[in-house]
């Protein structure tokens, strides 16, 4: 009796990257991509639609990053494998996706076999991260900002007054500038736009 393919369930928002990874990983003969969704807030009516045994979440989508839909899977269906595959090898994302229950993180350039190796290791219980991603995370150590200090963060992102983020996370206003200042301080920047694009670039956020 044949065994049954690998289900896997393909989250990607570029229609190109998301048609050419199904491709490649079709033409393997024990996978099978049954579902493929362009936003992360699809990924779990998707999961549960198809009966898939993996899932390969991009980070960056519309709707939801593919880390926050990584943990409404673990926690909705636990038996569920998740890989991570990112065009940006940022150290906090790493940490970020396997506290949210990924079982891999990989860049999106590495060759489509080594996807696949990866995908047949999960369901044997292995974990399978980018060395030089797990070299870069454990050199950049934690995030040093708190989820207040973060949410404060994201909220400023996009030139909001004190006053508007006050109101906007129900905080004082004197609250907001100890939580901008302390993240300022925390990653060594300037400002508050320099404090945003350090947290990004690191993942952070």
């Amino acid at each position: 009796m044949t065994p049954r393919p690998i289900r896997i369930l393909l989250a990607e928002d570029q229609s190109m990257v998301r048609e050419a990874l199904a491709a490649l990983l079709g033409l393997e003969p024990d996978i099978e991509v049954l579902a493929q969704v362009a936003r992360g807030d699809e990924v779990l009516a998707a999961a549960r639609a198809h009966d898939v045994n993996v899932a390969l979440l991009d980070i960056e989508m519309p709707g939801m990053t593919g880390i926050e839909a990584a943990a409404a899977l673990r926690d909705a269906l636990p038996a569920l494998r998740i890989v991570i595959l990112t065009t940006f090898g940022r150290p906090g994302y790493l940490r970020g996706a396997m506290e949210a229950g990924a079982s891999a993180f990989l860049v999106k350039d590495a060759p489509a076999a080594q996807l696949a190796e990866a995908v047949r290791k999960v369901l044997t219980g292995e974990r399978v991260i980018d060395p030089t991603l797990a070299a870069a995370a454990l050199a950049e150590g934690a995030n040093p900002l708190t989820d207040r200090e973060r949410e404060v963060l994201r909220e400023a992102e996009f030139g909001a007054t004190n006053a508007e983020l006050a109101a906007r996370l129900h905080l004082s206003q004197g609250t907001v500038r100890n939580y901008l200042s302390m993240a300022i301080q925390k990653l060594a920047a300037r400002n508050r736009a320099e404090a945003v694009r350090v947290a990004r670039e690191k993942g952070w956020l």
